[in-house]
This record gives structure tokens, C-alpha cells and sequence, in this order.
């Protein structure tokens, strides 16, 4: 199990949880200046809109966090016990209080006080209070589906892994820590409020539950405008116009589309056409993978103004596009032809219940045609069968936290032959799990044709750059600049791309997108440019009106030396490197956010500051490497190797075997002059990750020059076979071949350089200079 998922990218700006230098409500114009916004609570709604709290009542929002009393606890507290990897906690009550007897953060069992329930159907997790204001999550959940189900039992989130005291996703540990990784999207207006001088949460909320206000934003100028139209008389809810600027909502989340059918269309669309995405960037902030960028969270604002979310990276997503781990909704639904065709989340979901109607399929026959798509000779299943549902065929669904059922909502096409060559899942074969993929895939063709499989298919493209795959590096650029592919694709392939000739032509088009999301990839995606370049690009985005972007670009330019910017970087750089610096300074509670603050003082020189900063990340989390890794290279610019020694030293006795940890090490002894014991830490590090060309390809180096070429050959042509599209390794290949005269395999690798990267002229040149050579030794 993958412990630091997501963790490991230094500077990652997906982790962070806020940003400074923000405008006053009421500036925006989404939000009414003629009062000030306050929240009233959701009982406050209920006298006007009597249905929609009623529907509300009892739904995944309003049970979304409570207070612990008989009522709300469903697990079993009668002295009830489970046993886990050998520790045996233990349910009871006592004092008409509710307890859990279990391993503490010493690996010793303590009684624990619980203190709020979090969630109800299908499991109820249990928060228990820590010294310093902490909250943190028991990984011991109540299972509360129906027994016929499997439920009414205890059950551990973990089954299959021992999860130790000490462990980053031990219960006690900070991944299983409420006040960060969870109270936001569990109630109203939640205010982490960690203070960072003490090290403790002042977190507090207006509403323990999701309730309106959540979505609909604060109430106070509503509630007034309300109050004043029944004074004068018109009492009648009907008679409000919604639509009315004055009414001091700060977000419209009406849909007020309707879906017809032209006499021979197969789909219905929507009139009016779709305007701003209001309803997916409201339910984007707490149902995708993302990070919080700041925590006042303006409503009507794009999602990428207070939140940035997750690409469709490995291991998140299937290379697809299909969900894989813990993503939620958000990413899925982008890809969609449904979001492409306006459909909203109201269009499927009640908007206040949550739930869709029992009978699904309906809800897709309102703009699929039945007697083309709810027939037999589409689906070829049996009337009212599991094959002849929507649902089952179009929304692969995977098991989430053990027990809950969870849907992809990209609504595709099932695709057996993109599992026989991406390794991808198909809902034909997750309900035929006693047939072959082949036999799906045969069964598709023969009742579809051929078409569809012979289409390119944009997973194809993603599975090569995740594989480093020759010719990777034209196919995502191109991916990247394809305007009628979704923008959340266009936006990965360009996180994706490789350093080389066609990457900047294809950022600087990304870098004048219409969306955020992919101007915030093509920003990132300048890292890899000559620093120029990328100072050329990244500086016109400084001023983007969206928050992702900005802070995104300051973070690109601070990589720029100094000594390059013009007079007037400065002041453009100003607001958004601001609002970057606040976002860590909200978030200090992660070390991730440690690192990135003092990546930034390295940046402006402040080297005493980075190396607190580096110190800070590890005492909060000692498994965090990027901050081992970061802080003896700060130790190297000063000329201070025994001291990176030191500190990398104590990252493997803290964290054990760690390739990234070896290798640094490895190029800390290089540099003190102690090459075995180097060389021997560079090949620990490629054997630990042969997935990362990149140790090889220092190992090899190292092995060569220590006058090891055949083994050095050696190291780099495994690696090669692993990684055919990565230029380093082929490059090396064919400068060692040719230096040992071994000119058949030096012409073999330079014929291969070449067909990778044609454009490139010194690949060129290098070919041509082994040509020469070779003619001239026969």
C-alpha cells in the first residue's frame, strides 16, 4: 500500500489549503455590497421553502456529521469487540457516554471518549478529540448496510494491511486527521483555524451538518430581502423571483434547462444552452480529489478560484480516464458527452434529497430515446435484466472505504479491447467474471462492428506517456492542443509532457487556453523549458483571473534566476506570489506546505528561513522525503555534504528502503569523494524503482566512470528495454558503445535516438557522426 499517495511531488500546489490578498465579499459582483454576508442556519430557510428542507432532512448533507447521542450512533457499543492484525478494540458504553477501547499513538490500548459521528449510511466512521484540538477518524468503522447485505458489523478500512501505531495512516496519525482531511466537505462554513505558533486547531463551524448555506452561501441579506417582500405584503413563496439580483443570494444554482427532442434526434438538448458551470464548481469543491487554495470560499466563483483538483494521473485514474482510487465525481464527469451536452448534477440528482429516482434508467430515458436505447437490439441483453440497464453497462462501479458502492460518471461506452491493451476495466466483464476479456471483446465487435475500437482513443496516448513510450512526447502535445477533446484531458497530457522540441509550441498554446484547468497544467508544464523561455511565458499569466492560475505562475517564476527578470517582474509578481506564500502559511499543518515555503526561501535567498522551514516538515511528518531530500540540498549549496549525509541517513532510518533517499545519498558521497560506497547506494536506488529511468541512468553513469563500461552498458540497456522512449538512456547508449568502439551497437542506439526524437538536430549530428566513424573502420 502506497502510504504517501499524492505526497511526494515537492512544491505541489494540490495539497494546499488556502491564499491571502483576496477581495472583500461584496467585491466580486456575485455577492450583494448592500449589507454585510452573515450565515443565519438552515432552520432560518425552512418557513419559506418548507419541500426543499423536508427533502434535505434525513439525506447524506444533514447526516453528514453529528453530535453523539442514542439516536445518532448506529454501531454496536453493547461491549461489542473486533480484531484486527492482532489488537482487539473493544465498543462499550459507559456513563450514557459511548467508548471505544483501542491502540493509542503508543501501540497501547486506552479508552477513548467518542466525540461526533461522522456519516451513517453505508458505514458511520467515530471522531475522537486529542490534546491540541485535534480530531482524528477510528479506522474501526461500523459497517451500516443491512445485514442481508453484509452489513451491521464492525469492519477496519484496512483489512489487508497491519496499519501500526506509527504509520501515516494509523488512526492517530495525520492522514486519518479530521481537522484537515475532512471537516471541510462535513460542515457549514468550517474554519480549520490551525495555529501554527502553538501547533494546535481552533477549528470551528456555523453548522455541525452540510445544511444550505453550505451550498447556497450565507443567508443573512437573503433572509432580509425576504423578511422585507412578506412585510410588504407578498408572502407567497411563488411569488420571489430567484432571479432577482437584489435577493442577496451569491450563487444561482437553479437549473433552468429543459430537455427536448426534435422529431429525429436519438438525444435531447438542452434549452437554453448551458451558461457557467455554477452547479459543478459548487459540488466540485467537496465531490473531487483536489486541494484547498483558499478557505473563504466566495460562491459563484470558479472551482479553480478556491480549489485545485487532481488530473487524471496515475494512480488515481485508469490511463482512460476510468476511476481508480478515492477520486470521487468531479474528474470523472468532465470527460463525459453528458457535461460536454450541458447536462448538470440537478439534471440526474435532486437537488436537495441527493439521491436519483429509484428507477435509474428513467433518469437516463428522459434524454436517451427509449425505443433506440431501452430495446435489445441496443444492449442485446434480456428485457429487465442487469445487462439491459444504463447504469450497469455505462457507470463501472468500485468499492470505496470497504463498503461504499461508488460510480464513475464519464458514462462510457464499454471498451473490452481497451482493457486487452491499457489494462483498464469494462462492465462486461465485471458482471461476466466467469468469461475472458477476449470473449467481451469479440461480443462488442460482433454486435457494434469494428468501429469504435478502431478509433484512437485518448487513453492509448496517456498510457504511453505514463510509459515514457517512443513518440510519446508528439502524441501528448497533440492530445494537449486537440480543442474538441475535454479540457481535464487536454489539461493531463500537458502535466504529462516530456521535455522535448514540440513540448513548448504545445504549452504555449495551453498557456492561452480558454479553461483554467489546462493553463494551469501548461504553467507547470514550463518547468521544463530553458528558463528564458519559460520567464517569456509564464510572466503574462501573473495577472490570470483565476487563483489557480496566478499562484501556479508565481510559483514557475520564482524558478526563473533572478538575475533574468526585468525591472517590473517584481511588482507583477507581487499579488500572486502573496497569495501563493499565504496559501502554505494556511495550510503549515502539512509538511508538504513546509517544503513548498521553504522551496520559496531558497528562491529569494533565505536560506536560515528554508532550513526551519525543512525542519518543521519533518517533525510533522518524519515519513515526508521531499523534505529530507530538499533540506541536505540545501546543506549541499552551502558546502556542508556531511551534513546532507546526516540528514539523509536519518530519512532511511526513519522511512526504510526509499529510492529516492538512496540515490540523493548516493550523489552526497560522489561529491565527498567516497565512490564504492556511492555506487552502491545508486544501485540501490535503481533496483528499489526501476520504474524511473532516471537512477538508472546515474547508476550507469557512475559505473562508466569508474571505468565499468560493459557493466554500465549493461545497467542502461535493461533500462532502456523498460523505459524505449527515454532519450537520457539512449543517449548514454550510444556515447559508451561508440567510446568502447563497439560501433554496430552505437549505430543500432543512434538509429533508435533518432526515430525518437527527429526533430532534434544534435541526435542528428550524433547519427551521423557514427555513420562517419563506422565508414571509416571498414
Amino acid at each position: 500500500m502506497d502510504r504517501y499517495k499524492g505526497l511526494l511531488a515537492i512544491a505541489a500546489i494540490a495539497a494546499l489549503t488556502a491564499c491571502g490578498d483576496r477581495s472583500e465579499p461584496g467585491e466580486s459582483g456575485t455577492e450583494s455590497s448592500a449589507a454585510p454576508l452573515g450565515f443565519v442556519g438552515g432552520k432560518a430557510c425552512e418557513p419559506c421553502h418548507v419541500a426543499e428542507y423536508e427533502l434535505w432532512k434525513g439525506s447524506h448533507h444533514d447526516l453528514a456529521m453529528q453530535i453523539v447521542d442514542e439516536t445518532t450512533v448506529l454501531g454496536d457499543f453493547d461491549g461489542e469487540q473486533f480484531t484486527h492484525f492482532g489488537v482487539t478494540s473493544t465498543f462499550f458504553q459507559r456513563d450514557g457516554k459511548f467508548f471505544a477501547r483501542t491502540d493509542g499513538p503508543d501501540g497501547e490500548l486506552h479508552d477513548y471518549e467518542i466525540a461526533y459521528v461522522f456519516g451513517f449510511d453505508p458505514l458511520q466512521q467515530y471522531l475522537i478529540e486529542f490534546p491540541g484540538g485535534r480530531l482524528q477518524a477510528l479506522s474501526v468503522c461500523w459497517d451500516s448496510r443491512p445485514e442481508s447485505e453484509g452489513g451491521q458489523r464492525w469492519f477496519h478500512l484496512h483489512p489487508d494491511d497491519p496499519v501500526p501505531h506509527g504509520d501515516v495512516l494509523h488512526w492517530t496519525g495525520p492522514n486519518q486527521n479530521w481537522n484537515y482531511m475532512c471537516a471541510d466537505c462535513h460542515s457549514t462554513k468550517l474554519r480549520k483555524n490551525y495555529l501554527a505558533s502553538e501547533d494546535r486547531y481552533d477549528t470551528s463551524w456555523e453548522e455541525i451538518n452540510v445544511s444550505c448555506e453550505a451550498c447556497h452561501g450565507p443567508g443573512s441579506v437573503h433572509l432580509a430581502w425576504a423578511n422585507a417582500r412578506a412585510e410588504s405584503g407578498i408572502e407567497n413563496e411563488l411569488a420571489f423571483d430567484l432571479s432577482n439580483p437584489d435577493d442577496g443570494l451569491t450563487v444561482d444554482l437553479r437549473n433552468d434547462g429543459l430537455w427536448r427532442f426534435d422529431s429525429d434526434e436519438k438525444f435531447a438538448h438542452r434549452t437554453p444552452e448551458k451558461g457557467a458551470d455554477a452547479q459543478l464548481d459548487t459540488c466540485g469543491r467537496c465531490h473531487s480529489r483536489r486541494g484547498v487554495l483558499h478557505p473563504e470560499t466566495v460562491r459563484g466563483q470558479s472551482l479553480l478560484d478556491t480549489h485545485r483538483p487532481a488530473l487524471l494521473d496515475e494512480p488515481l485514474y485508469y490511463a482512460d480516464g476510468q476511476i481508480l482510487d478515492e477520486v470521487y465525481v468531479w474528474g470523472s464527469f468532465l470527460q463525459s458527452r453528458m457535461h460536454a451536452a450541458g447536462v448538470v448534477c440537478t439534471d440526474c440528482h435532486e437537488a436537495h434529497a441527493l439521491q436519483p429516482p429509484e428507477k435509474r434508467d428513467l433518469v437516463c430515458l428522459g434524454c436517451h430515446r427509449a425505443d433506440v436505447y431501452a430495446v435489445p437490439e441496443h444492449h442485446h441483453h434480456k428485457w429487465e435484466s442487469t445487462g439491459a440497464s444504463c447504469v450497469a453497462c455505462h457507470m463501472l462501479a468500485r468499492y470505496y472505504m470497504g463498503v461504499d458502492l461508488r460510480h464513475d460518471h464519464s458514462f462510457r461506452i464499454p471498451r473490452p479491447d481497451l482493457t486487452l491493451t491499457l489494462g483498464s476495466p469494462n462492465t462486461c466483464t465485471d458482471c461476466h467474471a466467469d468469461q475472458t476479456v477476449e470473449w467481451s471483446a469479440e461480443a462488442n465487435e460482433r454486435w457494434y462492428g469494428t468501429e469504435l475500437s478502431e478509433k484512437p482513443h485518448y487513453g492509448q496516448v496517456l498510457q504511453a506517456g505514463r510509459a515514457g513510450a517512443p513518440g510519446a512526447a508528439r502524441a501528448l502535445a497533440e492530445l494537449a492542443n486537440e480543442p474538441t477533446v475535454p479540457a481535464i484531458i487536454r489539461a493531463t497530457a500537458l502535466h504529462m509532457l516530456p521535455p522535448a522540441p514540440q513540448t513548448a509550441d504545445a504549452v504555449r498554446r495551453g498557456l492561452g487556453d480558454a479553461n483554467p484547468l489546462v493553463r494551469d497544467a501548461a504553467l507547470e508544464a514550463t518547468e521544463s523549458l530553458e528558463p528564458r523561455l519559460r520567464l517569456q511565458l509564464v510572466r503574462q499569466l501573473l495577472s490570470d483571473p483565476v487563483l489557480s492560475v496566478r499562484i501556479q505562475a508565481a510559483r514557475m517564476m520564482i524558478m526563473v534566476p533572478i538575475e533574468l527578470w526585468d525591472p517590473s517582474d517584481r511588482a507583477r509578481l507581487e499579488r500572486p506570489l502573496a497569495e501563493y506564500r499565504a496559501a502554505q502559511i494556511e495550510n503549515a499543518d502539512r509538511p508538504e506546505a513546509r517544503v513548498n515555503l521553504a522551496v520559496l526561501a531558497v528562491a529569494v535567498g533565505e536560506l536560515e528561513l528554508a532550513r526551519t522551514e525543512y525542519e518543521t516538515a519533518l517533525r510533522l511528518g518524519p515519513w515526508f522525503v521531499p523534505a529530507y531530500v530538499n533540506l541536505a540540498d540545501l546543506y549541499r549549496q552551502i558546502q556542508r555534504d556531511d551534513e546532507a549525509e546526516r540528514i539523509l541517513r536519518t530519512g532511511l532510518e526513519q522511512v526504510g528502503d526509499s529510492a529516492e533517499l538512496s540515490h540523493v545519498l548516493g550523489l552526497t558521497l560522489v561529491r565527498q569523494g567516497r565512490v564504492p560506497d556511492a555506487i552502491a547506494e545508486l544501485s540501490h536506488a535503481a533496483e528499489l524503482a526501476p520504474e524511473y529511468p532516471r537512477y538508472a541512468y546515474v547508476y550507469g553513469i557512475a559505473l562508466n566512470s569508474v571505468g565499468e563500461a560493459d557493466r554500465a552498458r549493461s545497467v542502461l540497456d535493461d533500462a532502456y528495454r523498460l523505459h524505449p522512449g527515454d532519450q537520457s538512456l539512449l543517449t548514454a547508449l550510444v556515447t559508451m558503445s561508440r567510446d568502447v568502439g563497439d560501433w554496430e551497437a552505437a549505430l543500432r542506439y543512434a538509429l533508435d535516438l533518432v526515430e525518437l526524437i527527429p526533430e532534434d538536430p544534435g541526435a542528428r549530428q550524433l547519427l551521423a557522426e557514427i555513420q562517419s566513424s563506422q565508414d571509416g573502420k571498414q
